[in-house]
């Protein structure tokens, strides 16, 4: 999964940051080890963005879990490791510690102890902070970048700043800071990357100058990027109208995918957005297509991936409505 770490300087730092970022785990099929790398920094007045490390385990981690104080308040998949705690008071102090638990159950020791304070409340405040400046970026071999930018202004200051890559937010930092390290990324990968800028009451600013990065090649470039196993069949539906029915396995990413695309006949024709919990063996979905019989459709579909970009796209299946299907 993508990961972004904080530093502030544009300086060796940062690729001593990449470089002591060790994983947990001793492989040996004991519990995992704790989580290295957490970080906590405010999101808002009322959420604190956790990350950490990935640890690797034998068995592999299934779930991490996050807890404020001695309180569980969140737990993801062993694929995500970075998570939102939202819910919480303005003005506070909070702690966080990150727990792994393999696919048998085993749970792991706590990582080290993180604190982040959310900032005072404000209220009534339309204002958004100005606009990041001077963004700048360099590649770190191929699959992390480093970026840095003038930092924005606010009437109430500046919380968080947002990271994109292209139209899609894929990560946050700390207000304080105005350089990060982005990784997980694909080799041989054109990016496209910008800032906005977030107040404790949620408003942002417009978005940087976008700064284009390509990685450098690797072994993987652009490969297992698309859905497999792709199907598509219509059926009429109980209102006399035809549905083109979709099933496709999800691109194995180090992340979930929530996204996806649907071409219909070469062109764009919707999105779909997993507001929930987004499948990660099967996926199916069905759409509306009209109410003539005989009418033929070509169909595929393709992913945004973790990282921001969009990946391969799947098979290209045509349907007919109202053909029987064997």
């Amino acid at each position: 999964m993508r990961r972004v770490r904080a530093t502030l300087t544009l300086t060796c730092a940062a690729l001593l940051l990449l470089a002591s970022c060790g994983t947990g785990g001793d492989g040996d099929g004991h519990a995992p080890g704790a989580p290295v790398g957490v970080t906590a920094a405010a999101g808002s007045a009322t959420s604190v963005h956790v990350m950490w490390d990935a640890v690797t385990a034998t068995p592999a981690v299934g779930t991490y879990e996050i807890y404020r104080g001695t309180t569980k308040v969140k737990e993801v998949p062993g694929s995500e490791h970075m998570v939102d705690v939202t819910r919480l008071k303005p003005a506070t102090m909070y702690a966080f510690t990150v727990r792994a638990r393999d696919t048998d159950g085993r749970l792991g020791p706590r990582s080290r102890e993180v604190k982040a304070r959310t900032p005072v409340a404000v209220a009534a405040d339309h204002s958004p902070p100005t606009r990041p400046s001077a963004p700048q970026g360099r590649v770190i071999g191929s699959r992390a970048v480093q970026l840095s930018w003038g930092g924005s202004t606010d009437d109430r200051g500046v919380v968080s700043y947002d990271v994109y890559q292209g139209g899609a937010k894929i990560h946050s930092v700390g207000g304080a800071q105005t350089a990060t390290v982005v990784t997980g990324l694909r080799p041989g990968t054109r990016y496209s990357f910008t800032v906005r800028a977030r107040d404790a009451a949620d408003n942002l600013s417009p978005a940087s100058t976008a700064v284009p990065l390509t990685t450098a090649p690797g072994s993987d470039d652009g490969e297992g990027t698309a859905p497999t196993e792709f199907s598509a069949k219509t059926h009429r539906g109980d209102d006399g109208a035809y549905y083109i029915d979709l099933s496709w396995v999800p691109p194995r990413t180090d992340g979930v995918v929530t996204e996806y695309q649907i071409n219909l006949d070469g062109q764009p024709a919707t999105s779909l957005v997993w507001g929930g919990t987004a499948p990660r063996d099967r996926a199916t979905y069905s759409f509306y297509v009209g109410r003539e019989a005989g009418d033929s459709h070509r169909v595929r579909l393709r992913a945004r991936l973790p990282d921001g970009t969009w990946g391969g796209f799947s098979a290209e299946r045509t349907v007919t409505t109202g053909e029987a299907k064997p």
